[in-house]
């Protein structure tokens, strides 16, 4: 059987929607047009960006500073000797190598996740050589993007440079703020608490050492400090037993 067609006749109220959505069009044809090539462009760009500009950046950042990388591990290992800091830091020639420093990549490469390792390690070459500001400055730009041992210790000596400038509040205030960075961390984390523990006693700040105790006594029982007894001890020091 053959279908009919059916013709369908416009209300008043069609015509006048279609009136509507015709002087839409009309009026913002150009804004919706221009809005949706902007945003395919932006797209474009940062497929375009991602693949020819910051892929290889990131790559030649990473060739930069491998050598350094390299002599800095080797020195974590060991000693931060000044040469090897120096090297380290400004670039040379080491063994008929160059050797592209630490501030050049900083410099060169801003932006990439070579150029933030490089804070961080230049932030610890400076510590070694008591250039505490400039420690303190590169350690505080340094992303730890979910690294939370390595930002731990970031702020661990942080709190050592402020220490040693004799500045007690910044200095426990960064050990407390490296205790944060993961509560749940049972390796860095107790460590760092001892260590605001140990600086508040050190510093007169009774009251805040027997919280820090007491808080890794009741957070880590396992932590070695607790078990054999060292916490306890300290606490008895400080008048607190059990």
């Amino acid at each position: 059987m053959a279908e009919k067609n059916v013709v369908t006749t416009p209300t008043p109220e069609t015509n006048e929607a279609l009136d509507k959505a015709k002087g839409f069009w009309a009026n913002y044809s150009k804004p919706i047009i221009y809005i949706g090539g902007t945003v395919i462009v932006l797209i474009l760009g940062w497929y375009a960006y991602l693949n020819f500009v910051k892929l290889p950046k990131e790559k030649k950042a990473n060739e930069s500073i491998f050598a350094a990388e390299k002599i800095f591990d080797k020195m974590a290992s060991d000693n931060f000797s000044k040469d090897s800091v120096n090297i380290v830091l400004n670039g040379g020639n080491l063994g008929g190598a160059t050797i592209t420093g630490l501030l050049k990549v900083i410099s060169n490469y801003s932006g990439t996740k070579a150029a933030n390792r490089a804070r961080f390690m230049t932030g610890a070459c400076y510590l070694h050589i008591r250039e505490f500001d400039k420690a303190i400055k590169y350690l505080k730009e340094f992303d730890g993007n979910g690294a939370d041992q390595v930002l731990s210790k970031a702020n661990i000596m942080i709190g050592h440079a402020y220490s040693e400038q004799k500045k007690t509040e910044d200095a426990l205030s960064y050990y407390k703020k490296a205790a944060t960075v993961n509560e749940k961390d049972e390796s860095i984390t107790p460590d760092a608490l001892m260590l605001a523990a140990s600086y508040a006693d050190a510093t007169g700040k009774s009251k805040e050492a027997i919280d820090l105790y007491k808080k890794v006594k009741d957070k880590f029982p396992t932590y070695m400090a607790v078990a054999n007894g060292d916490v306890d001890k300290q606490l008895a020091r400080l008048g607190v037993f059990n």
